[in-house]
């Protein structure tokens, strides 16, 4: 039998981080898989790799928790090797899917266009300029989007300007900052009321599992085209997120990508399905 590996409640190793509950019952209560549990706490703080019991026989595992930087996803997955855990997503897929330039390759014709910078102190503003009308600034993993930190800024910007926002972006991610930063294209997305029309969708061993609404819109919008998200299905890792955002224009564009194990299921998602699916898919 498959195995899946959540993180531990931070007190109590025997019990599931209460984030996950939710995923983690409707899993117990299909009990197709096994389930594990781990102190992702102690594992970021301390590298001690902590498990709520011994697993005796090599299992294939699916790990479904919170993100980890690539070099320590990688220690993860030999640690968890040595202990007859083999997780199904390898340190190089996640690494591909977890940074956006490493796999911005792969999207570049349907994504938003992008300048990388892997030194901060190397960032050149001209460029920046004369690339984009209006920009985003995130790191090569997450934005800060939901704070009061503009969700764009206009080529007209001055340097000292500039600066004073990348450092306010840095305050922002803190520890959580990863790999360098990357400058995006603004897109214009079609709002409906004040919510965009976006959708995350899960590939599983490159078939598309599940395709959801993803930005609390309404039911009513548009899904995005199946020919646009089939093209994608075989990305170089067993399971993935792309999400897709419909564009003032009514045309569509990938606006994010993310390894499996990580990505949050939608508002609303079907996690029995969800977990049905998986467990058919990786047969």
């Amino acid at each position: 039998m498959k195995m899946i590996l959540f993180p531990s409640d931070y007190f109590d190793i025997n019990k599931v981080d209460e984030s996950l509950k939710n995923e983690y019952e409707t899993v117990l209560s299909n009990g197709n898989f096994e389930i594990l549990l781990f102190s992702y706490d102690e594992w970021i703080a301390e590298g001690k790799l902590k498990l709520n019991y011994r697993v005796d026989a090599l299992t294939d595992t699916i790990y479904r928790g919170w993100m980890m930087k690539p070099e320590i996803y990688e220690i993860f997955y030999r640690e968890l090797q040595r202990k007859n855990i083999q997780l199904m997503t390898a340190p190089n897929e996640y690494a591909k899917f977890h940074s956006f330039p490493n796999i911005y390759p792969e999207l570049r014709e349907d994504t938003a266009k992008m300048l990388v910078y892997s030194d901060i102190n190397k960032i050149d503003l001209q460029e920046i300029k004369n690339t984009f009308d209006k920009f985003m600034i995130k790191d090569y993993v997450k934005s800060v989007k939901g704070t009061d930190f503009p969700k764009y800024i206009s080529s007209n910007i001055e340097e000292d300007e500039f600066n004073r926002l990348m450092k306010k972006f840095l305050e922002y991610r803190g520890e959580l900052y990863t790999g360098g930063i990357c400058i995006k294209e603004y897109l214009d997305l079609k709002l409906y009321g004040n919510k965009t029309n976006e959708y995350r969708v899960f590939y599983m061993n490159h078939q598309i599992a599940t395709v959801s609404r993803n930005s609390g819109q309404p039911c009513y919008t548009a899904e995005p085209p199946k020919k646009f998200i089939e093209k994608y299905r075989n990305l170089p890792s067993p399971f993935y997120t792309v999400d897709y955002a419909e564009l003032s224009d009514g045309t569509w564009k990938i606006i994010e990508a993310g390894d499996g194990q990580v990505s949050g299921l939608s508002d609303n998602q079907d996690i029995h399905n969800f977990y049905r699916l998986m467990d058919v898919i990786f047969e």
